[in-house]
């Protein structure tokens, strides 16, 4: 998905920045729906991530980009951006590969409230130690 600049900056433009220049971004698997991840992006990030077609966030706890999959080799590949009514959200329709989630999963919403307690509802597909190099204990 390429973009010409006025477009990209027209997107940029209609964004409802937070104080601190981060925008939220949920992560769904573009042919089945499956909802992945939320993350954050700032305008660096969003124009990364249509100039080269692999998702890009920021880390706040980082305080800098992230290349999904740079570490883990779980890669989103871009398959559309879309922008939200209020525009304080974005959609990005991606292809993912491999696990989202840092604890080895598919989807980071793998815990469901259900017969009253916060229930698992799905399993690790790969290791996090294998991912990362280091452990990833999961909440």
């Amino acid at each position: 998905m390429t973009l010409d600049e006025p477009a990209v900056a027209a997107l940029l433009d209609a964004v409802a920045w937070t104080p601190t220049g981060l925008v939220s971004c949920v992560a769904q698997q573009h042919d089945t729906g499956e909802v992945l991840m939320v993350a954050w992006m700032d305008r660096v990030a969003i124009r990364e991530t249509l100039a080269t077609g692999r998702v890009c966030y920021f880390s706040r706890s980082r305080n800098w980009l992230w290349r999904k999959g740079e570490t883990s080799g779980q890669v989103q590949r871009l398959v559309e951006l879309r922008l939200d009514c209020d525009g304080d959200a974005l959609l990005a329709l991606v292809d993912q590969a491999g696990a989202a989630c840092h604890t080895g999963r598919r989807s980071c919403f793998y815990r469901a409230a259900r017969d009253g307690v916060l229930a698992v509802i799905a399993d690790p597909i790969a290791d996090p130690a294998e991912l990362y190099g280091r452990s990833e204990a999961a909440p």
